[in-house]
């Protein structure tokens, strides 16, 4: 079966032969599974985190060779024996699978007790990650003039530990960058033993804050966009294998404005893109849970009005989270999707932003940290905290990424490639995407290629709920949208975040909380450029979307200031997948 891959050739091939930078875990870059997924490793030689880990999967029904080891629509062997388990270990590590991936589930946006409002050491928030079922994570503490100095090079040996403490757990360094004449950012390097100095170099010279380049001006944003050059060029010199920006909780100050976010993602080469997308759903999720037993503030921390810098075209509803999703993705119509009807990449993430967890018993360490780049290590205080928004990476928020195999390679691929969905609350344990017509099929960030006129179907395969989530209850979807649009064309207008043709074209009753549900969609027979894209609900707070019912006619609301319980609204959301009919 042939793969068809995105819109303007924006994936390598699979076959691309990386130029490995030794300096990290072999083990990884060969793709081994981690051992909890690997069926010929008895639960005896797990360790307990392992031990945990393997039981998540089998809850959710995402062992062996299942779900996490490839596709749900293409046939499985049954791992009845070593030698079965073998041949399905290396399916799912890239050796001789075709259209099978194994997804693994992360988090690009997590501080410690480097940054200036953080608390938790490395290995802390890494052991949260690992329980919560984590698969790879990212270490993004705030650049700063002491990070800079200090911080950045001070954390590493604290995620080598982690690394080393952790192997089934993929740790990424990067820094969580002040974008100038914007919103902050994820930036993330593959680990090797150039990581530190690439990062460090990038946030002397193109940091924010660091450069007192923080305002709205041209000057400033052009020092954005060679922020993202200087990284394709660590790249292309290969002093790091990968480098990666995805932009944080666009909408919270309204300061990315369209033209910003168009210009990041066009910033460096298609085929190696740098900027890659957004968060589709901030974290601080538990920001909203009402008072006094919460913080009473917003999901996301998203209760701000527009300033000075902001983009004076954005509404007042763009300020807040609409089912705990930011305004730019969860509008149907929207910015979101006025990108991806430019046929160009551009992804959604869900993170969870981890500072200080909600209902915690440490209180941050003392001691200097302008002078040591870092606080001192944790202590317990005694007291659950109720006024902090955070929850512990994948105990709320889920990215999933479509990977090759178990490498930080295959993690980074897989996000370029935009084989991600995400989801809240463990709504759901797996999503299987495609897009079939003629001999060809496409999955989430791909698209088909098919003649003028030749049918397409969708086929969608959802495995619910495998069992509680970790607020102690089982999620039940009630529902599935199929979200199309036509694909026009770049914009002749940058600061565009509108898609009039986009809509919601069909929707699927689920109302069950446990098994498999398998829908199809048929798109006809194409003869236009278009794209689909999914999301989920639990169904629990539904209405009339912001273009309309003819848009969007049970979406997302507004969340309340004060009165937002993240676990009362649950939702998934899947990247595009595009039809490009010739």
């Amino acid at each position: 079966m042939g793969h068809s891959h995105g819109p303007g050739h924006h994936h390598h091939p699979h076959g691309h032969d990386h130029d490995h930078d030794h300096g990290h875990d072999h083990a990884h870059e060969q793709g081994a599974l981690p051992a909890a997924f690997d069926t010929s490793v008895p639960d005896g030689e797990l360790s307990p985190e392992q031990r945990s880990r393997r039981s998540l999967l089998r809850r959710a029904g995402l062992l062996g060779a299942g779900l996490a080891a490839g596709s749900v629509l293409a046939p499985q062997p049954a791992a009845a024996s070593p030698a079965a388990s073998a041949a399905a270990r290396s399916a799912a590590s890239g050796g001789s699978r075709r259209n099978g991936f194994l997804w693994l589930a992360g988090d690009h946006h997590i501080h410690t007790q480097y940054s200036s409002d953080g608390k938790y050491r490395v290995v802390d928030q890494v052991r949260q990650g690992a329980k919560h079922g984590m698969d790879w994570l990212v270490i993004t503490d705030h650049g700063s003039a002491t990070h800079a100095k200090i911080g950045v090079e001070k954390v590493n040996p604290d995620i080598k530990e982690a690394r080393s403490a952790y192997e089934d757990t993929l740790v990424f360094q990067g820094l969580e960058w002040n974008i100038p004449a914007a919103e902050h950012g994820t930036v993330f390097v593959h680990p090797g033993k150039n990581e530190v100095s690439v990062l460090k170099q990038f946030e002397n010279d193109y940091d924010g804050s660091v450069k007192g380049a923080s305002g709205n001006s041209p000057a400033n944003e052009a020092l954005a966009i060679a922020g993202i050059a200087f990284l394709a060029e660590q790249v292309k010199q290969r002093k790091v294998q990968d480098a990666l920006m995805l932009a944080n909780h666009p909408a919270r100050r309204g300061v990315d404005s369209p033209h910003e976010i168009r210009g990041w993602r066009d910033a460096s080469p298609v085929s190696r893109q740098i900027a890659v997308g957004f968060e589709g759903a901030p974290g601080h999720q538990a920001a909203g849970l009402p008072s006094p037993l919460g913080p009473g503030r917003a999901r996301g921390i998203y209760d701000n009005n527009p300033g000075a810098d902001s983009f004076p075209g954005y509404p007042l509803e763009s300020y807040r989270t609409w089912g705990g999703f930011d305004w730019m993705t969860a509008t149907v119509g929207g910015l979101w999707d006025s990108l991806i009807a430019e046929g160009k990449p551009w992804w959604i993430t869900a993170n969870s932003d981890s500072h200080q967890v909600y209902a915690d018993t440490a209180a941050r360490g003392g001691g200097d940290f302008n002078g040591n780049g870092r606080y001192d290590d944790p202590v317990y205080n005694g007291q659950l905290d109720l006024a902090q928004g955070d929850y512990w990476p994948g105990y709320y928020s889920r990215t999933h990424v479509g990977s090759d195999g178990f490498s930080y390679a295959a993690v980074m691929d897989g996000i370029r490639a935009g084989r991600i969905w995400v989801d809240h609350g463990q709504l759901i344990s797996a999503l299987d995407v495609r897009v079939s017509g003629g001999s060809r099929w496409a999955t989430l960030g791909g698209a088909l290629h098919v003649k003028k006129g030749t049918r397409v179907t969708l086929s969608v395969e959802v495995a619910l709920a495998g069992g509680p989530n970790w607020a102690g209850f089982q999620p039940e979807l009630a529902r599935v949208d199929v979200i199309q649009g036509d694909v026009t064309g770049p914009a002749k207008d940058k600061d565009t975040f509108t898609a009039p043709s986009a809509k919601v074209v069909k929707s699927y009753e689920v109302g069950k909380g446990t098994g498999t549900v398998r829908l199809s969609y048929d798109l006809g027979r194409v003869d236009r450029p278009v794209y689909v894209r999914l999301r989920g609900t639990d169904g629990k707070r539904n209405g009339v979307g912001v273009n309309g019912a003819a848009v969007d006619p049970n979406g997302p609301v507004l969340d309340v200031v004060g009165d937002a319980d993240p676990w009362k609204d649950l939702w998934f959301y899947s990247n595009p997948v595009w039809v490009l009919p010739s």
